[in-house]
């Protein structure tokens, strides 16, 4: 039985199947499929737990007699497969046909497998454990469908978010899912249920050193060049690394270089950022205003010889990377030569 990830908890709470498969690549998803089953069978008595790694090597024959070996200190077991490429073999596919055949009635299996592509779910192994037990494919989280992501988890916290709250967070976290989690976790601390509000998402995230670099980002687009020396400064002193800081500066340059060229191509400026959330709309827009396609794009290009200095060519990353900042905000650092 195929079940998503969003389901395991209500099929775990019907009972244990025999095995079970999480696949996929998305490591915070996948991990917390199994601290579910890991729990599940904990509450119900399967207080052994054996771990396999299926790599290069691997005996099958070890499954098959870990299955039959009867413990001394428990009655009931899990065994944790874990087929890192999602590739048993021949000799693996023969070993968990042999052991799906007749499952032990006191012990569960957890497969933890990488992705799994069609040819892979076509294969007699897989089919068998869909057909014994519960098969459950993670899928990573895309742009679009992360601020719903948030939303739930953010409910099943018992939190309440107000409308854009969700969508911040989730340009903050930038799609990564586990720094999205973590960042629920502390909400969930400091907000101590109830409804969530926007100002509450942007005073917590702005705790955070990671996070003050968008809001750099946003003061440098602005031309708040007083505020941007004090967050840089800032960051710097709380020990930022070069190269995440470069890391979100290029990424915000590149997506302003490439809507300044539709600009240029006709596009009218409200349609172009149709895509930006509404607090930064001001901000990206006084950018636009202020450089064309082809500022954005030489920016873009000190960006990556800045990157070169992060990783150790000559020269101080720090200065270049706060000039940046300040041509990004429209100083002119250096004043044209009168020519007698």
């Amino acid at each position: 039985m195929n079940v998503r990830a969003e389901q395991l908890s209500a099929q775990l709470g019907k009972g244990l199947a025999p095995v079970y498969l999480i696949s996929g690549d998305e490591p915070l998803q996948q991990g917390e499929a199994c601290d579910a089953i890991r729990q599940s069978t904990r509450e119900q008595g399967f207080s052994e737990r054996q771990v396999m790694h299926a790599e290069a090597g691997f005996d099958w024959n070890a499954l098959l007699a870990e299955a039959n070996a009867l413990s001394l200190f428990a009655e009931q077991k899990l065994i944790e497969l874990r087929i890192p490429n999602g590739k048993p073999g021949t000799e693996g596919s023969k070993a968990l046909l042999a052991y799906l055949e007749r499952p032990p009635e006191d012990t569960v299996l957890l497969i933890i497998s990488g992705k799994l592509d069609k040819s892979a779910q076509k294969a007699k192994w897989y089919k068998a454990v869909d057909q014994v037990g519960v098969t459950v494919q993670v899928w990573p989280v895309d742009a679009q469908q992360m601020p719903g992501w948030i939303e739930q988890r953010l409910r099943s916290r018992g939190l309440q978010p107000e409308v854009g709250a969700a969508a911040l967070l989730a340009e903050r976290v930038e799609g990564n899912l586990l720094a999205a989690a973590q960042e629920v976790e502390k909400l969930v601390l400091s907000c101590a249920g109830g409804a969530l509000s926007v100002e509450q998402v942007e005073e917590a995230v702005a705790n955070s050193a990671r996070f003050d670099v968008f809001g750099l980002v946003d003061t440098a687009l602005l031309g708040d060049v007083p505020h941007l020396m004090r967050m840089f400064e800032g960051l710097r002193a709380e020990g930022a690394e070069p190269l995440g800081l470069l890391w979100i500066l290029a990424r915000e340059i590149r997506s302003l270089a490439d809507m300044a060229a539709q600009m240029q191509a006709g596009t009218p400026l409200d349609r172009v950022m149709t895509r930006v959330w509404g607090k930064r709309k001001a901000a990206v827009r006084a950018g636009l205003q202020r450089h064309n396609a082809l500022r954005w794009q030489q920016l873009l290009r000190r960006a990556g010889r800045i990157d070169r200095l992060a990783k150790g060519a000559p020269g101080n990353a720090w200065d270049e990377l706060l000039q940046l900042c300040l041509m990004m905000a429209g100083v002119p650092l250096f004043r044209p030569v009168a020519v007698v």
